[in-house]
């Protein structure tokens, strides 16, 4: 996933990331162009090695095809390339937004594939005014910004559900009151803007942006599975920039 600049991006974070009576809040607006780097693919090969039927792993070793058929997944039948294809977006994103992490054994069933736009943007609206934050949105107009990146009316809109203790929000420092994590995803244009924000209550120290850490993280063992297998990822193809990847 390619990372886009944007001159806008600077002022909408800056509007979202404020501080409460009750807790610090933080958030993130990042936009990506679904266009496939060395890491992303080397993950897209493992995704279409566990779901697609026809692949030679697969061929070598065929699964259940009920099994793959039967994955519950917001995307549509796993043995079919455009759901895969959407995990494999939603997964790369998260890659790229947390690079110390790896999200590669995230199940789809970790997504949901939101009613509407509306709904998420009310929602995320909702967060904002309960904190006292109308002016991201009355003021800054983070949306109209956002639009300018992705047509929103032509988007789904994908929330990302890991299990309490796995989720890299609360990992970054702990502490964490509540979070999100929403990808708005426009197929025509091949774009995702990621979106999360954090709660963090006001007592405990949060590191600021570039501190390294210690690199210890939780659920790290190997043995694990679904989104709790988070593994530090190498460097190994950071250097390699692939061009878009046939998926279809």
């Amino acid at each position: 996933m390619k990372f886009l600049e944007y001159a806008g991006i600077e002022a909408i974070n800056s509007a979202i990331n404020f501080e409460t009576p009750e807790c610090k809040v933080f958030g993130r607006v990042e936009p990506y162009s679904c266009k496939a780097a060395g890491a992303d693919k080397k993950l897209f090969k493992q995704l279409e090695n566990k779901y697609d039927p026809t692949s030679n792993a697969n061929i070598l070793s065929p699964p259940d095809d009920d099994s793959i058929r039967n994955i519950i997944s917001p995307f549509g039948p796993m043995d079919q390339p455009a759901s895969r294809k959407t995990l494999f977006y939603l997964i790369g994103t998260l890659n790229a937004s947390f690079p110390d992490y790896d999200f590669s054994d995230t199940k789809p069933e970790h997504f949901r594939k939101e009613p509407s736009v509306g709904i998420v943007v009310n929602s995320i609206n909702a967060t904002l005014f309960n904190h006292g934050n109308e002016r991201a949105v009355k003021e800054v107009r983070i949306w109209e910004s956002i639009d300018q990146l992705i047509d929103l009316e032509d988007s789904d809109v994908y929330s990302f559900n890991p299990d309490t203790d796995s989720d890299p929000n609360d990992e970054e420092g702990g502490g964490t009151l509540w979070s999100f994590h929403y990808f708005f995803y426009n197929r025509k244009q091949k774009r995702i803007i990621y979106f999360t924000m954090r709660g963090v209550s006001n007592g405990v120290p949060v590191e600021e942006d570039g501190e390294e850490d210690d690199g210890n993280f939780s659920n790290t063992d190997d043995d694990q599975d679904g989104v709790g297998h988070r593994r530090k990822r190498s460097n190994v193809d950071d250097d390699f920039v692939a061009g878009d990847m046939d998926m279809s």
